[in-house]
Order: C-alpha cells, then sequence, then structure tokens
C-alpha cells in the first residue's frame, strides 16, 4: 500500500507575532477585569461563580504569553 503524505510549511515572522501577542495581552486584561467585575455578584449565582473559577483557565496561559513578550521586549532593548 502506497500512501503519500504532504507537508505545509509556514514561516513566521517577528511581525506576526507581535501582533499576536498584542491580542493575547488584550484578551489577558478582558478576562482579568470581567473576573473583577463578575466577582461582586458572585454569591448571587452559581453560574458566575462557576465562571470565576474557571476562567483560571485561560488566564494563566495568557499570563505566561504575556511573561514571555515582556522577556523578548526586554531582551531585544538590550
Amino acid at each position: 500500500m502506497i500512501s503519500t503524505v504532504t507537508t505545509t510549511t509556514t514561516t513566521v515572522t517577528t511581525t506576526d507575532v507581535m501582533a499576536y501577542s498584542v491580542i493575547a495581552v488584550i484578551a489577558l486584561i478582558a478576562f482579568l477585569a470581567l473576573k473583577e467585575i463578575l466577582s461582586s455578584e458572585a454569591e448571587n449565582s452559581n453560574r458566575i461563580s462557576s465562571f470565576i473559577k474557571g476562567s483560571n483557565v485561560a488566564i494563566v496561559p495568557l499570563l505566561l504569553v504575556f511573561a514571555a513578550v515582556v522577556a523578548y521586549r526586554v531582551i531585544t532593548i538590550l
């Protein structure tokens, strides 16, 4: 049996990485703001309370991306 495998190579430039990092930082700010705003209503609703607890699933990776972007900017400036 003969199978053909094709590969696709993509090139990611520094400009692309910086554009995506801006999107990640905006998403991080939005999640943190939403979590802070909804935390006052967490006692009244179980859905809001579970959203606040589950939002860490998105916030932690975005914090890691933010730390990587800051480190990259510091390294490139020095």
